[in-house]
């Protein structure tokens, strides 16, 4: 399977790929339509090697420098290429609906402030 991954990705000259037709593989059932590979599909195989092995070794940078031998800075930026491809963002973390909720109703009832509330429903 995997052989067959590369040589389409090598065929397809990187450019992106639409599969328009899936089909359950212990079934005749199929289904046609316009799909987008997954993110991690997109990347090239030589990318999906390396996530692969990021997994493996737990997310160690150390243990990557040595499976691949490189350094830790081209571990790093090689990371960071795979951030941006995969389009991940960092986001910061917002409260949840319930804290919100918490925080409102304490600020109703007179328990806390504005400026405490306000400084919850920010954090």
């Amino acid at each position: 399977m995997a052989r067959e991954w590369s040589d389409l990705v090598r065929l397809s000259g990187g450019a992106s790929l639409i599969v328009e037709r899936a089909r359950l593989s212990d079934s005749d059932i199929a289904i046609e339509g316009s799909f987008m590979l997954p993110p991690l599909a997109q990347l090239s195989a030589e990318d999906q090697i390396f996530v692969a092995a990021f997994v493996g070794c737990h997310g160690s940078i150390k243990d990557m420098e040595r499976l691949f031998g490189i350094s830790y800075p081209t571990v790093k930026s090689r990371l960071d290429k795979l951030k941006r491809q995969l389009k991940m963002v960092e986001a910061m973390p917002t409260p949840t609906l319930d804290a919100r909720e918490d925080a409102l109703e304490q600020l109703d009832k007179g328990l806390i402030d504005v400026k405490e509330a306000l400084r919850r429903l920010n954090k």
